[in-house]
């Protein structure tokens, strides 16, 4: 016997609408809810302030079902009723904690940015609420030792360097121990640097000798009141003078070692647009013994001396890139010793005055170019006072990412060791030019020329040219791949050139 239909599926929908109806109705108050309080107890059923609120007044998805009103107030009921004393406490306490949580972190808004965004000085706030606001660039390299960060670097290679002196040539091996670093401080205020680097080539085969070289910078910034700032250096270096160098001692075995120490302080003072600064530095050179050709030394200690000079420079801020610039030097050049070996009086003042403009377009564009003049006197009636136009400057271009050039133009006055020549002035040009051939190899290349003149019939001017290359590949972060190739060349106008071919491959390990 087969089972009576049900002649009235209409009920059947009917009761289902009803269900589906009462579970909507309660989710408009989750929804509600969330949006009062910024989160939701998962799995506690909750409601809006308002409990008369319908299904159409929050749309929870964009679907609707039309219902009549009676029915859809009846299935409401028992769902809204059971959850409201529930949703009610829980609204309150949660209002209660976010409004304190925003009062909190307003407050902590307020006291550590607004406060101290634009001031050098900061506000001496409790230690634990201190922050930086220009912390050191962290590209996940160097060691991190406690508020400072070391970033080393050693160096092993092998050098081959060939010298022709006129008639005579030398080639030497060398193997080349390096080493550089830098460490620099990460604190809120102030900062110190300190820079360094060395190198040792240890002679293993040919006529040559040791050849030691290296330096040792610091420099503290002190972030004073007032937008005023003070700077301190200090620094060392040592190096063998070159056999080309002018005042060499010709065909010695070993020639003098020179010895620098350097120290000074600079204080910056900015007014509206005016930037000022005035500075004072001092250096000393120290010359070791030379050693001849028949294994006896001569001594350098009259070339011993020492420099001070006082710096003032006025810049006027035409914009956060362009500062031009006046500034003017005064010095004092006394030697150990009163007379030099052949009897001269060297020790005399320095002066210098120029202006220029200093640019920053960030790593696109930077550098400074200045014109001025340079004099020297001394204290001997005998030698000349020495006196030139000069232009100094230093551009750092990058015309495109991965490629960084770099020009540079000098104007320096030199003593000398010769009888009856006061010195000479130097003009010297330098170019380098990196290129990012990949991801993992740069190439490089240099090159420069030096034109000393000597303002004098007895001594012939000369001119220096330099030519180099190198690639480097990095194996990975910490270990590069390095070749170089360098040539030298001095004309000294009345004698044969001297020539110097270097080349050299190694590697290096940093951190």
């Amino acid at each position: 016997m087969r089972a009576r239909q049900d002649k009235k599926p209409g009920r059947t929908l009917y009761g289902g609408f009803m269900l589906l109806a009462g579970v909507i109705s309660a989710m408009p108050a989750a929804h509600a809810q969330e949006a009062d309080s910024g989160f939701v107890l998962r799995g506690v059923p909750t409601t809006s302030a308002d409990p008369s609120a319908s299904a159409s007044d929050t749309d929870t998805g964009g679907i609707a079902p039309t219902l009549p009103a009676t029915a859809a107030s009846d299935t409401t009921t028992a769902a809204t009723s059971s959850s409201a004393a529930l949703a009610a406490s829980t609204t309150t306490e949660r209002s209660d904690a976010t409004a304190a949580d925003l009062d909190r972190l307003r407050m902590g808004k307020v006291t550590d940015d607004a406060l101290d965004a634009s001031r050098i000085n900061l506000r001496q706030s409790p230690i634990d609420e201190r922050r930086s606001l220009k912390k050191t660039e962290d590209d996940g390299t160097g060691i991190k030792l406690g508020t400072m960060i070391l970033r080393p670097e050693v160096s092993q290679g092998v050098t081959v360097k060939s010298e022709t002196d006129g008639s005579s040539k030398d080639k030497t091996t060398y193997w080349d121990t390096g080493l550089k670093g830098t460490l620099t401080s990460d604190w809120a205020r102030h900062q110190l640097k300190i820079t360094g680097q060395g190198d040792f080539r240890q002679k293993i085969a040919g006529d040559g000798s040791n050849d030691p070289s290296g330096r040792v910078d610091a420099e503290l910034r002190l972030d004073l009141a007032d937008d005023m700032a003070a700077k301190l250096t200090a620094g060392y270096g040592y190096s063998r003078e070159s056999n080309t160098d002018p005042n060499a001692i010709r065909n010695a075995q070993v020639q003098s070692g020179v010895n620098q120490f350097s120290t000074g302080a600079v204080l910056e003072k900015d007014v509206g647009r005016l930037r000022g600064s005035v500075g004072l530095g001092l250096e000393r050179y120290v010359y070791s013994d030379a050693k001849l050709a028949d294994g006896s030394l001569l001594s350098n200690s009259d070339r011993n001396r020492n420099t001070v000079t006082l710096t003032t420079r006025l810049g006027y801020e035409l914009s956060p890139a362009l500062i031009p610039f006046i500034e003017a030097s005064v010095g004092k050049t006394r030697y150990d010793q009163t007379l030099d070996s052949s009897g001269y009086a060297r020790s005399g003042n320095l002066y210098g005055l120029k202006a220029g403009i200093t640019s920053n377009f960030d790593e696109k564009l930077s550098g400074e170019i200045a014109l001025g003049y340079k004099r020297a006197t001394f204290d001997d009636s005998r030698l000349d006072a020495l006196g030139a136009f000069a232009l100094d400057s230093t551009v750092n271009w990058s015309p495109h990412r991965g490629t960084d050039v770099s020009l540079g133009f000098n104007t320096s006055i030199e003593p000398s060791t010769t009888a009856g020549v006061s010195g000479d002035v130097a003009y010297a040009l330098t170019a380098a030019v990196a290129h990012q051939l990949r991801d993992n190899l740069i190439a490089r290349l240099t090159g420069g020329t030096t034109w000393r003149d000597y303002r004098s019939a007895s001594q012939p001017n000369t001119v220096y040219y330099t030519a180099g290359g190198g690639l480097t590949y990095s194996l990975n972060r910490y270990l590069d791949l390095n070749t170089d190739l360098t040539w030298e060349y001095t004309d000294n106008k009345t004698s044969p050139g001297d020539r110097t071919l270097t080349a050299s491959v190694g590697v290096t390990v940093k951190r």
